[in-house]
């Protein structure tokens, strides 16, 4: 099948709103106005570069996550040694404090924030990191991980359910 947008013949082209597009021109076709998009034609070969790092980049990432192993940089609590995701226990113990104190404390999450020094966001992503019970999160999916787990299933579930309730008041 042939690109619309840009002329690429490939296999991969697929519908999107009963034209064919390469998976980059899909990627940026507006759900409106594509009438507009098509319009601005583009040569095929300008693409090329992308979809080799998509393919490559994606594919490798992907094996990487099949195999239970770390995706980017550690979480806090974690730290990489010999390419593998091992535990920090000096952060690690701040780790279990911060979801401790958060489910035994009446604290606001601002508060909770400044006494461990991130910003609220920033506790926020540590609260409902997956990585702390030994699994890890790639582009939809989880799994279980190689490394170690900081925190129990309980207690995270817990810390979740508090987490959702707050956002319900």
């Amino acid at each position: 099948m042939k690109c619309e947008k840009c002329g690429y013949e490939s296999e991969d082209n697929k519908l999107f709103q009963d034209i064919f597009l390469c998976s980059v021109c899909r990627q940026f076709a507006p759900p409106s106005d594509l009438g507009a998009y098509l319009a601005e034609k583009i040569d095929g070969r300008v693409l090329d570069p992308f979809r080799k790092f998509s393919k490559a980049n994606i594919s490798g990432m992907t094996n990487k996550f099949k195999q239970g192993n770390v995706m980017s940089r550690a979480a806090f609590g974690y730290k990489i040694v010999n390419k593998e995701m091992v535990i920090d226990q000096e952060k690690s113990l701040i780790v279990q404090s911060i979801f401790q104190d958060f489910l035994n404390q009446e604290i606001s999450l601002n508060a909770l924030a400044k006494k461990y020094g991130f910003s609220v966001n920033g506790l926020k992503k540590i609260l409902k990191n997956f990585t702390y019970l030994g699994k890890l999160k790639f582009s939809g999916g989880i799994i279980q991980g190689k490394h170690q787990p900081i925190i129990s299933s309980e207690l995270f579930n817990k810390v979740q359910n508090k987490i959702e309730s707050i956002g319900k008041k």
